[in-house]
């Protein structure tokens, strides 16, 4: 816990520069440029009686999500925190969890041609909050932990911004860190049995676009990240999509839809079968393309 704390102070630090710069008389806070949007859903579904059958189940869920970004004519300077948590209680069953991450992205950039193209730095982290577990019909499995998995990618390229709405980052040169902070779950993972860290070298690639009102109250983004390891098997493209549609209702209320698409060949698939002797048991195997599908209404605050 301790180390998701000092990740979060961390992360926080653009955002107080951002403050400290604006509140500084010698220089034009217009150089950035700030905001974010919070929510909080809640989804009830009850049966009684009802003949073709069902669960009754609450979930909640809170997304925050904020960006300082600080632009001049020769520097560019992208900072995006994204955190989410979301929980689901069945009937007479456990609450499972439905939503959790951690994602925070802050990208450099030193004007190489016309303040479109840029010489430029990344860093990225990706991580969850608690433990999480794959439910089956007969078995509760154990499948990561705060830190367990965890990413790390140090990269520099050129990063093409010609505007607010889309971006393109490309890397021949990324360093690639799998942390899995529970060596229980180190092979799940790609890591060496009872090792917690492993080091990839190779290329990666960046996509965001962000276009708000695509149609009045309806805002669009796409976040696509890329990375080969030149080491080995560079034909395996690891890739961590996302993509969604957030509609504005009104000042304090909102939908949004998200799709998460995920595929690294490093991360087992752990299936349940019964064995010769009739027992349930857990095996792995190879990766397999992963989806999640997020929908929510409820109460949401933008700045």
């Amino acid at each position: 816990m301790k180390k998701v704390v000092f990740l979060l102070l961390f992360a926080a630090m653009p955002f107080v520069v951002s403050a400290q710069d604006e509140a500084a008389a010698d220089k034009p806070a217009s150089n950035w440029t700030k905001g974010g949007n919070t929510s909080l859903t809640f989804n009830q579904i009850s049966f009684k009686n009802w003949a073709a059958g069902g669960k009754n189940s609450v979930t909640g869920t809170f997304l925050f999500k904020t960006f300082a970004n600080y632009k001049t004519e020769m520097q560019t300077w992208d900072n995006t925190l994204d955190l989410g948590y979301g929980m689901t209680k069945y009937k007479d069953e456990d609450l499972q969890k439905s939503e959790d991450k951690i994602m925070l992205s802050s990208t450099y950039g030193y004007n190489a041609y016309k303040q479109k193209l840029y010489y430029s730095a990344n860093a990225d982290f990706k991580s969850q909050f608690t433990k999480g577990y794959k439910y089956t019909a007969t078995d509760t499995i154990y499948v990561s932990e705060a830190f367990a998995p965890a990413y790390i990618n140090l990269s520099l390229g050129l990063l093409y911004k010609p505007n607010d709405v889309f971006s393109l980052f490309v890397s021949p040169v990324t360093g690639h860190l799998t942390i899995v902070n529970d060596t229980t779950l180190s092979t799940s993972y790609g890591v060496d049995a009872n090792k917690k860290l492993r080091s990839e070298y190779g290329a990666s690639a960046k996509l965001n676009i962000n276009k708000k009102d695509i149609v009045k109250n309806v805002d669009f983004y796409l976040r696509a990240d890329f990375f080969s390891n030149l080491c080995d098997n560079p034909q395996h493209i690891d890739v961590d999509a996302e993509t969604g549609l957030n509609f504005t209702i009104n000042k304090f209320l909102s939908s949004y839809i998200k799709c998460n698409f995920l595929f690294d060949d490093d991360i087992k698939y752990k299936e349940s079968y019964i064995d010769a002797d009739g027992n349930s048991a857990i095996r792995d195997r190879g990766a397999r393309l992963q989806f999640k599908e997020l929908f929510g209404f409820g109460i949401s605050f933008k700045w």
